[in-house]
């Protein structure tokens, strides 16, 4: 499967989709704080304009929205997560986002140039770190071979493509492919951006949790390569 470089995908068709969207820019639209808009767009750096819902309500509108409703299969996840990404206020993408999680063990590895174009597009951390943890961790663990596009996304010029593929294990512990994990984080070492320094070393940690003798002396080999955010990062919760 080839998904580096594919084309955007398309929006399909689903009744499903029609069904959930209705309901979701209704209940949404209603929900809407202007004034606690403006102050969340500023805490997230003016990546995308919001609602002004905070998260218990979203949630539990987003409750609202789903009951009674289908479970879907792989062509209303794509059609509600790309139709989500199409509005423009960030809680729309935080519900498609959800969704996904939800869903996920629907999908097949076709999902994955769905979620690549999700990651690549407003792209920012809070909805990139949950795409890469708990959806594109979920489809590499149903198919291994997905394993080969995360050897070309931790090399890729889009640093949240990067950040993805760094991610993507976050959730496995004893499965973790620790060669594969500490060799990502030795592509990506030199990077200059705060994002991949950072997720380096979350990586680490996390993993370190399973297992830390081994990125204790991953780090006591490799210490001198990584920059001073990414080792305090990993060593947080480790004696060096």
């Amino acid at each position: 499967m080839t998904v580096t470089g594919a084309a955007q995908p398309q929006v399909p068709r689903s009744a499903l989709a029609d069904i959930v969207l209705a309901r979701l820019t209704a209940a949404y639209g209603a929900a809407a704080d202007p004034e606690r808009a403006a102050a969340m767009r500023a805490y997230m750096k003016d990546a995308a304009p919001f609602l002004g819902i905070p998260t218990p309500a979203r949630r539990a509108l987003s409750r609202t929205v789903l009951a009674g409703s289908a479970r879907p299969d792989e062509t209303d996840c794509t059609a509600i997560a790309l139709r989500c990404w199409e509005l423009p206020e960030r809680e729309y993408h935080y519900f498609a986002v959800d969704y996904l999680r939800r869903y996920a063990g629907r999908c097949s590895s076709g999902l994955l140039p769905v979620v690549r174009h999700l990651v690549t597009t407003v792209s920012w951390w809070d909805t990139v770190d949950l795409l890469a943890a708990h959806v594109v961790g979920a489809l590499v663990a149903a198919d291994p071979g997905l394993t080969a596009e995360m050897d070309t996304w931790i090399t890729d010029p889009d640093l949240w493509v990067a950040r993805t593929a760094l991610l993507h294990q976050l959730t496995y512990k004893e499965r973790t492919d620790a060669d594969r994990l500490f060799g990502y984080c030795l592509l990506q070492s030199g990077h200059p951006d705060f994002f991949i320094r950072k997720a380096i070393g979350w990586a680490l940690r996390e993993y370190a949790k399973t297992d830390p003798e081994a990125v204790r002396d991953f780090l006591a080999r490799e210490r001198g390569r990584f920059g001073p955010l990414s080792v305090r990062e990993a060593l947080k919760n480790i004696s060096a």
